[in-house]
């Protein structure tokens, strides 16, 4: 699965609720976000279904489709059937673990969004989820999730006249209008009224009801007495505004243990002030909290490594640490697992024990990467700004560098004498395991056109500068991108230069163990 990306990885989950952070408004949004210490119990034997929204904060398309993301969690807030809710990107590797297999009990809605377009908006963000819950299986569909299949006219007919202690309301439509099955959902929080949905095709059937146009509302009073709602304009809205006003139809009251849990399902949010720093320096915090969240949460989403994939990686720890001027522990980790990618004769490696390595289960003395992100050059003017995907930037701007500073650091790596290395390693690890996918396609395609005609070390260091900027400028004034300042300086040689003769070493301030 694709987390974030040119759009977010929505499923719908017959499972439950979660906390509120990050990009989303505590306590203000409709929606339910997920967070690592509550998503096991959360996500667990829910009487609702819940359509969860997996994305990464760092990503723009994620950020600039939240406000879809709030109009669809408002269209269906409540405790009703259907619960909206948010899953950060770095929050999946829970699902991911072992032993979690609470996972196997996801299933899948619709696969990845657009990153624009009708298959984007709210309409038909909506309309996949019905047609979801009305496919699901009687077995199991949720409890509180009402049957959206349409009754047979007789279902209907052998209502008239008879006594019954609520109203029921049948939406006559044609086959392809999502308004009963809507309405339907509207309603099922709501006492003393029963709402079903029938089709027209049989004209004796419309003829008796008295129906003309579709789609229509058909009223039976708990009396018996039914009838023909004439004044109602054919909308969603207006059927279930309607029903709900009519007398005796109220809300449902929410149980005791249901108010409880309402009551407590939101947690405080760290809020880190922001801190100042020298533009003009590289941090090691950045570069260190970005191999973390490369290691343990991008990684993550990638059980089995295997083929280009492998090969890609592989090469990425490589000139990691060849070339990484970093502090020795987190050097020594990186030769340490390049010396073992190196020794393993596999086609293909399971992440886990890539990631026991990282975490030192072996407890080789000398070797240690933070495992929490402390943002300074990175971080953006809220929270969810910026973070990993500046420090993987600022990381690939070192590595360029480094290599042109330290031309024989690559030598017996099988990528010496090539001023290109570093650049393809990037475009490699962008195509196969960076989040965001819009973004990793926008990079290819700067890839396609220009980066073949770069034939220097000094070269790739100005390219890559020159194609941050595009993208920069592409961005620009996008919801999501917002920072205090200009990301990068203007592409020109002196810029390049300028890195060249500073070596664009990192600092160590600022740096979290």
């Amino acid at each position: 699965m694709a987390a974030g990306g040119g759009g977010p990885l929505a499923l719908l989950a017959l499972l439950a609720a979660g906390v509120a952070a990050w990009l989303y408004r505590a306590g203000e949004d409709p929606l339910s976000v997920l967070a690592a210490g509550t998503v096991r119990r959360a996500l667990l034997n829910s009487s609702a279904a819940w359509v969860v929204q997996f994305y990464s904060s760092s990503c723009g398309h994620c950020i600039a489709f939240a406000p879809t993301w709030r109009a669809l969690a408002g269209d269906v807030k409540g405790e009703g059937p259907v619960r909206p809710g948010k899953l950060k990107g770095r929050e999946t590797e829970q699902l991911f673990q072992p032993g979690f297999i609470a996972f196997q009990a996801f299933h899948c809605m619709f696969c990845t969004l657009g990153s624009a377009g009708a298959d984007r908006e709210l309409q038909t963000v909506r309309q996949v989820m019905i047609d979801f819950l009305q496919n699901h299986s009687q077995e199991s569909r949720p409890p509180a999730c009402p049957p959206l299949d349409p009754v047979l006219s007789n279902d209907v007919t052998s209502l008239f006249d008879k006594k019954t202690p609520h109203y029921t309301a049948v939406v006559v439509e044609s086959n392809n209008s999502y308004i009963g099955r809507e309405v339907i959902l509207d309603l099922t929080q709501y006492e003393n009224i029963v709402v079903k949905r029938a089709l027209n095709v049989e004209k004796s059937f419309l003829e008796k009801l008295g129906i003309s146009s579709v789609p229509a509302c058909y009223l039976v009073h708990p009396n018996g007495s039914h009838g023909l709602v004439n004044s109602l304009k054919p909308l969603r809205s207006v059927f279930s505004s309607y029903l709900k006003s009519l007398p005796g139809v109220r809300k449902k009251l929410l149980s005791p243990l249901e108010l409880s849990a309402k009551g407590n399902k939101e947690e405080s949010v760290e809020i880190r002030p922001w801190k100042e720093f020298d533009k003009s320096k590289l941090y090691m915090a950045d570069l260190e909290s970005g191999l973390h969240y490369l290691f343990r949460v991008e990684l993550a989403t990638h059980k089995m490594l295997e083929g280009a994939e492998l090969k890609a990686f592989k090469d990425f720890v490589t000139i990691s640490a060849k070339l990484l001027p970093g502090r020795q522990p987190v050097v020594k980790l990186l030769e340490t697992l390049q010396e073992w990618l190196v020794s393993l004769p596999l086609d293909k490696i399971p992440y886990d024990a890539i990631l026991d390595l990282v975490n030192n289960k072996m407890r080789i003395s000398g070797i240690f990467l933070t495992k929490r992100t402390e943002w300074v050059g990175c971080q953006g003017s809220r929270p969810e700004l910026r973070g990993y995907t500046c420090s993987l930037w600022k990381l690939f701007h070192t590595l360029t560098v480094q290599a042109a500073l330290r031309p024989t650091a690559l030598m017996s790596t099988g990528l010496e004498d090539n001023p290109r290395a570093v650049l393809e390693v990037m475009r490699r690890y962008i195509h196969h395991f960076f989040g965001c996918k819009a973004c990793a396609q926008h990079f290819e395609e700067m890839a396609k056109e220009s980066m073949d005609a770069v034939q220097t070390l000094d070269k790739a260091v100005l390219w890559l500068w020159e194609k941050h900027n595009v993208v920069n400028n592409r961005l620009a004034g996008m919801e999501g991108c917002g920072t205090l300042y200009s990301v990068v300086c203007i592409g020109t040689n002196g810029c390049a230069d300028s890195a060249l003769s500073h070596g664009f070493k990192p600092t160590a301030a600022a740096v979290s163990a």
